[in-house]
């Protein structure tokens, strides 16, 4: 009957330190450097989500704003060597600021918009530079624009004194 005890509080102790040893959550500091507008504690899934989606929203790959590293043939991810890193970091903070003033934009605990009104995809649509579209023949507020410097077509040419 002792055996059974010292057995059973043997089992018992071990599987609470397995238990405890699966449950510890790993250390958050995942390696990442050189994170200037996304949260210092964003977890791998969500960051390369969030990489994702702009990878989607501009139509392009890694590389349009990540440079290489000639030298160990690997993407340097922490490199800001491309202007493109600049400018998804300036156009990030852009659709954040237009999201807390217009849409009063939620955040979740790391910091991150949880919804907004306006994403990368509302302008980009799947390309890096997207263009300014104005409808023909109008103006700003859909009035007509102003009048042609030209004569309007069918009208008769001015003639000369």
């Amino acid at each position: 009957m002792l055996v059974n005890k010292k057995l059973l509080v043997t089992l018992g102790l071990l599987s609470i330190v397995v238990f405890g040893a699966m449950t510890t959550s790993k250390p958050q500091d995942e390696g990442f450097k050189n994170l200037k507008v996304l949260p210092k504690n964003i977890s791998g899934e969500n960051l390369h989500k969030v990489m994702e989606e702009w990878e989607h929203s501009l139509g392009v790959h890694c590389n349009f704003c990540h440079a290489r590293n000639e030298e160990t043939k690997k993407m340097d991810w922490a490199s800001d060597a491309k202007p493109e890193k600049a400018m998804a970091r300036d156009m990030y903070k852009m659709m954040n600021k237009i999201n807390q003033k217009y849409f009063h934009a939620k955040k979740d605990s790391l910091g991150m918009i949880m919804q907004s009104g306006v994403n990368c995809n509302t302008c980009h649509r799947g390309t890096a530079h997207p263009e300014v579209m104005v409808p023909d023949g109008k103006g700003p507020g859909g009035q007509p624009g102003p009048p042609s410097a030209g004569p309007a077509p069918g009208s008769p040419a001015p003639t000369k004194p």
